[in-house]
């Protein structure tokens, strides 16, 4: 297993203080946006890092903060990567916090043949866009639930 918390100055992607994470194959990166956490996971997906991914990712699930989890840069996802979703969809229900996937090729295939039911987004502006209508919907019943008789 290799982790890598860096990236190389030539990569014209480096962000200072937001590197990316390198595990076996796949890439991770995190953005925290004032709608929903998203994390990006590039490369491959599978047995030898599948659990070294959904630590970095659960370690982003935020109470009162949705989740976009960006796998539309992965090339190869392991069936037994399916996992990952069990392990975020239980950790976001413990929280009560809305979650999405922006799923590849790849892994929409293997989400189709194992008939998982996963939350999708076609990409990350329309899941932020989702979870905003969201924020919005609540807005407007908030006003609702603090008035007294």
């Amino acid at each position: 297993m290799t982790f890598t918390n860096n990236t190389p100055a030539s990569n014209r992607h480096f962000r200072y203080g937001n590197p990316a994470v390198v595990c076996d194959g796949a890439s991770m990166r995190a953005h925290c946006r004032q709608l929903a956490t998203v994390v990006t996971v590039k490369g491959d997906v599978g047995t030898d890092n599948i659990e070294q991914i959904a630590s970095y990712v659960n370690r982003f699930i935020l109470p009162e903060k949705p989740l976009a989890l960006d796998l539309s840069g992965v090339n190869s996802f392991a069936a037994q990567a399916i996992s990952l979703f069990y392990d975020i969809d239980d950790r976001c229900g413990a929280l009560g916090v809305d979650w999405t996937v922006i799923a590849s090729a790849s892994v929409a295939g293997e989400i189709r043949h194992q008939e998982v039911a996963v939350p999708q987004s076609a990409s990350v502006p329309e899941a932020l866009h989702h979870f905003d209508e969201g924020n919005t919907a609540r807005r407007r019943l908030l006003p609702l639930l603090t008035k007294s008789a």
